[in-house]
């Protein structure tokens, strides 16, 4: 009787090992706990909306296009250095969008908010646009390469000022901002990537529409 009951319970510990497979072979993983932990936080950029008073006026419009960057840089996580050959990401944590798609975002945004161009937006609305602004996300991580563990946020844009229709490059610039975070803390590592974004924006907006129109 013994052995009986020592088999009927190897059986029933089998059953409930093979439970959830077969709920999550009918449709049923619902029901199973969530073993993922909880979702990731979300965080954006904000566009620029103060520049130099000498800014000049343009009349002609502008379509920004999406960066290029690699693929490292080309997701929505937010990217990190250990050392300058590594590339890890942040742990719960996320862009709202991919990176390159955030910043062109916030490109369009930072020149309406100049006031000092006639139209400007991106390349799928269509727009007949008299330039192309073609740029490259080189940079666009948090590095911790000091010894207290606290990062600087560096970005770097190469911008390219194309003619249309001749599809001539007129212009070429590579901005780059590098910011201290004022702490560990994820927020305050956000804030840092806003001001070393900014300063980026600032300066793109700046030398795109200082380009004459040529």
């Amino acid at each position: 009787m013994a052995i009986a009951l020592t088999m009927s319970r190897e059986r029933w510990l089998a059953w409930l090992c093979f439970m959830p497979l077969a709920m999550a072979l009918v449709g049923c993983e619902g029901l199973l706990p969530n073993v993922g932990g909880p979702p990731p936080n979300l965080y954006t950029l904000t566009p620029k909306s103060s520049f130099a008073k000498s800014l000049p006026q343009v009349n002609w419009q502008l379509v920004v296009e999406e960066p290029v960057a690699s693929g490292g840089l080309n997701v929505d996580r937010i990217a990190l250095r250990g050392t300058p050959t590594e590339l890890k990401y942040f742990a719960r944590a996320r862009w709202t969008e991919r990176a390159p798609r955030m910043v062109q975002t916030l490109l369009v945004e930072s020149f309406e908010n100049s006031g000092a161009i006639l139209a400007v937006g991106r390349k799928a609305i269509g727009l007949r646009s008299d330039f192309n602004l073609k740029t490259d996300l080189r940079e666009f991580q948090a590095e911790y390469f000091g010894s207290d563990g606290i990062p600087t946020i560096r970005v770097r844009l190469n911008a390219k000022l194309v003619k249309q229709p001749l599809r001539a490059i007129v212009a070429s610039q590579t901005f780059e901002s590098v910011i201290k975070s004022g702490g560990k803390d994820m927020d305050q590592v956000i804030l840092a990537f806003d001001k070393a974004l900014g300063r980026v924006l600032r300066h793109t907006v700046e030398w795109t529409l200082s380009q004459p129109r040529g």
